[in-house]
């Protein structure tokens, strides 16, 4: 077991992140009295499960976020169904394992500047107001995100979660984290040796196979994807069967946990972002919407987030109290 201390760069609430995490459908989140974050999942190889136990210093100042820790261990996997033989992080894979931890918090982004946008685009300062220190909470990696997007195809969310639930109980290495037993979704060379599963079709398995076997050629590496100008990510992961426009875009960001790119493929968040701007007619359109965004940058698909926190009532938790986020004048859009 490994110490891992992550220092936020700018606003930053583990807090929030538990409390968005309650209710999101791929992987319903309880967190408990203890407000620790418990994470497992496998490394892309299958060799391995990474554990991680993270919480955060409290702080007396309000304008300084605290200080992150995370007890990182490696499992190896061994023969399936064994008991696991936990190892101390090491160099490489280590920084690696700590190096998810950060990008599933969105710790690994530069936030400081943040803030700023309130100033100059009052929609933005009213959500970052409703929701202090919420950063995107990603899923574990690029390959969870494209099996979610596969299983979650043309069915009821609350089916598809129970699904990833059950292949994860079945087939996924059982470990303990900080008091608590996890299931990690099954790694890529375990999801390949999949043939028939309750809930999921024939065709699903077989793009669940051709998931895993992008995720252990690399292909789903979320430095790689982020690296990669994000019109040809988008474009890289289309090419996997069962993923369109939509759940490609779900892959980079939630996967890859990529800041600063505009969702052109979700109708809940323009809806969310004309009601925002009160926008009608073309100007509530996807490009119109997307050049808006442009003053986001270079947190794009973190405010689009918060745009979508917003507009959802079942997202009480977390939300200010004392805030009022209002709607934006024509004058101060630019109208």
């Amino acid at each position: 077991m490994s110490g891992v201390v992550f220092t936020p760069r700018g606003p930053f609430s583990l807090a929030a992140g538990l409390g968005f995490l309650e209710g999101f459908a791929p992987a319903p989140y309880q967190s408990g009295q203890d407000r620790t974050l418990r994470l497992a999942f496998p490394s892309d190889d299958g060799c391995f499960t990474v554990t991680a136990a993270v919480q955060q210093d409290e702080t007396t100042v309000a304008t300084q976020a605290g200080t992150v820790r995370a007890e990182v261990t490696l499992h190896s996997t061994g023969t399936h169904g064994a008991a696991p033989a936990s190892s101390v992080v090491g160099e490489g894979l280590g920084e690696k394992a700590a190096a998810d931890v950060a990008r599933i918090l969105s710790l690994d982004v530069d936030a400081t500047r943040f803030i700023a946008l309130g100033s100059t685009d009052p929609v933005v300062g009213g959500l970052v107001d409703e929701f202090p220190g919420l950063r995107p909470v990603c899923f574990n990696s690029p390959y969870e995100a494209a099996a979610w997007a596969v299983i979650g195809s043309r069915v009821r969310m609350s089916h598809a979660a129970a699904v990833k639930r059950l292949l994860a109980q079945r087939h996924g290495h059982r470990v303990a984290v900080a008091g608590q037993e996890l299931s990690a979704f099954p790694a890529p060379p375990v999801l390949q040796a999949i043939t028939s599963f309750p809930g999921l079709t024939k065709e699903k398995i077989r793009r669940l196979h051709a998931v895993a076997e992008a995720a252990i050629a690399g292909e789903l590496d979320p430095a790689r994807l982020r690296a990669l100008p994000a019109r040809e990510a988008l474009a890289a992961l289309q090419e996997l069967p069962g993923i369109g426009p939509f759940s490609a875009e779900l892959v980079l960001i939630r996967g890859a946990g990529h800041p600063d790119h505009f969702p052109r493929h979700e109708p809940r968040l323009h809806a969310a972002m004309a009601d925002a701007y009160t926008l009608k007619g073309q100007a509530a359109g996807v490009p119109a919407l997307a050049r808006i965004a442009e003053r986001w940058a270079p947190y794009r698909s973190w405010v689009a987030l918060l745009l979508r926190a917003h507009a959802d009532p079942g997202i009480t938790a977390i939300r200010n109290p004392k805030s009022q986020p209002g709607k934006q004048t024509d004058h101060a859009r630019g109208a």
